[in-house]
């Protein structure tokens, strides 16, 4: 038997999967680390914590199936996507890397905006924002001027990884697509885009496909991480089109809704769709689009309070199942890192309103849950309007799956039913595109019906449904009274 291992960087953890040619997942594990927040508006990772949890996370995945090393026929690696890292001529770091939430870039968006932005809508099918590569580099060209004359290359998260693993410099296009810098017409790196922040083509990684494979476990990393010097490394790709891709959604009309640290909810098209306020990305089946709209912190804001206020996940669900909908008029709103889907606001603040003194600790717990599912809906009251075709129902995906409080409050509030799968994990996804790489798996689709399985189905209940509507009224007066608030204030 041989075996496939998909490792992912999210915003707050790495997991790694390890998949058997049969389909079978044979082990799983998870490493914490933090993100940081130095200052405000400000969202950042250590290079130095992806490097130590990638090599907990091959030692414990080693341990646990008691696999030799060389029993792995491939590694695969992702991450959130277009998170950046400034590198010398030496590849090493000058800095920690930009969390794509990093919100300090807004003027330099906006300048963008104000400048060049129907010419990058264009070439890019987005609208700047802070979430881009383009204006968080521009930025870091306006405030760290003298670290930014030292950078010679430009990483993203997964592929400074991989080039720790294999010394490999690349990326793959879905990853491009979403730095701003790449002409989505064209598929290649644009010149004119590049200068708009005063960078050459040649500081890019050179765009391969995600499923090919760019080189091999070398001796060094081999000795840090357990695995095989030569094991074969594909590029892999982002994090979302991996979740995506884990749940099933391979055919055109598919959804998906996702919980993780940011929600979205996706549309498999055979097309893009340009909107200022969708996100348009590249599936890894050929031809296919998986266009969706967009909140900031999903899970992420859940971890926030857990780390902010204690608890454990599970006693937290229990105390707020307790409670009824609404959490007794205390509302939260979930832009900790300002929003996207529909405001495309970064000045945004996270809120919770409606407290009295009888409220609880729970009934915080509850508002979050239910606050994060309330921006989902705002996201796909917009993604109705717009009319993509899609089927009745959605595959949940993402961190936030495993909580079955939070799995009814989302379909209650979407009113949708949703499935749930064995592992909708991007690391699950990363390995099966291992397998396809590999030649173990001869399509996405072959993939799918081999490795995906549905193990529940979460019903709306209507009246919930009713009751989470009436609710969401109040949730957008308290958004459309704060708004001006807080452009005032930041």
């Amino acid at each position: 038997m041989k075996y496939l291992l998909g490792i992912d960087f999210g915003g707050g953890a790495s997991k790694a999967t390890l998949l058997a040619e049969n389909g079978q997942i044979v082990a799983e594990h998870t490493v914490e680390y933090p993100t940081l927040y130095p200052e405000a508006g400000a969202c950042e990772q250590s290079p130095a914590d992806w490097i130590s949890a990638l090599h907990e996370n091959c030692k414990a995945i080693l341990s646990k199936s008691g696999i030799s090393p060389s029993d792995i026929s491939a590694v695969a690696i992702d991450s959130a996507t277009h998170t950046s890292l400034l590198c010398d001529k030496d590849f090493k770091p000058l800095c920690n890397a930009m969390h794509w939430t990093d919100s300090r870039s807004r003027h330099e968006a906006t300048d963008l905006l104000l400048g060049y932005g129907e010419a990058i809508f264009e070439k890019t099918f987005h609208k700047p924002d802070t979430i881009w590569t383009l204006p968080q580099l521009l930025w870091q060209r306006r405030n760290r001027p003298e670290l930014f004359e030292k950078a010679r290359y430009v990483f993203f998260e997964k592929d400074y990884i991989r080039y720790y693993l294999t010394g490999v410099f690349c990326t793959d296009y879905i990853e491009a697509e979403g730095s701003m810098l790449f002409d989505c017409t064209k598929m290649q790196w644009d010149e004119a885009l590049c200068a708009l922040v005063g960078i050459s083509v040649e500081m890019l990684p050179p765009i391969v496909r995600p499923t090919d494979i760019i080189g091999a476990v070398t001796s060094e990393a081999a000795e840090k991480t357990g695995l095989l010097a030569g094991t074969p490394v594909i590029c892999g790709t982002t994090d979302t089109v991996m979740e995506v891709f884990a749940s099933g959604a391979v055919e055109q009309g598919d959804m998906t809704v996702k919980l993780a640290t940011a929600g979205r909810i996706c549309v498999i098209t055979d097309r893009p769709y340009p909107d200022r306020h969708l996100v348009n990305y590249s599936h890894i089946a050929d031809g296919l689009w998986y266009p969706g709209t967009a909140t900031k912190a999903a899970a992420a804001s859940y971890r926030w309070y857990r780390d902010t206020f204690g608890g454990e996940y599970r006693e937290l669900d229990e105390a707020a199942a307790k409670l009824p909908i609404g959490a007794d008029g205390v509302f939260f709103h979930p832009y900790l890192n300002g929003e996207l889907t529909p405001y495309a606001d970064p000045q945004l603040c996270g809120s919770f309103t409606g407290l009295r003194a009888t409220h609880t600790k729970a009934h915080f717990t509850r508002a979050v849950l239910e606050g994060v599912s309330l921006s989902l809906l705002d996201c796909k009251r917009y993604l109705d309007g717009l009319e993509i075709p899609h089927k009745d129902f959605a595959t949940l995906i993402g961190g936030g799956t495993k909580g079955t409080l939070w799995r009814q409050i989302t379909a209650d509030a979407l009113g949708i039913t949703l499935h749930v799968t064995e592992s909708a994990d991007s690391s699950f996804g990363s390995a099966m595109l291992a397998g396809i790489a590999t030649g173990v798996f001869s399509n996405a689709k072959d993939a799918v019906q081999k490795c995906v399985k549905k193990i529940a189905t979460v019903t709306p209940n209507p009246e919930s449904t009713a009751q989470y509507a009436r609710l969401f009224e109040d949730y957008q007066k308290i958004h459309h009274a704060l708004a001006p608030i807080y452009r005032e204030r930041v």
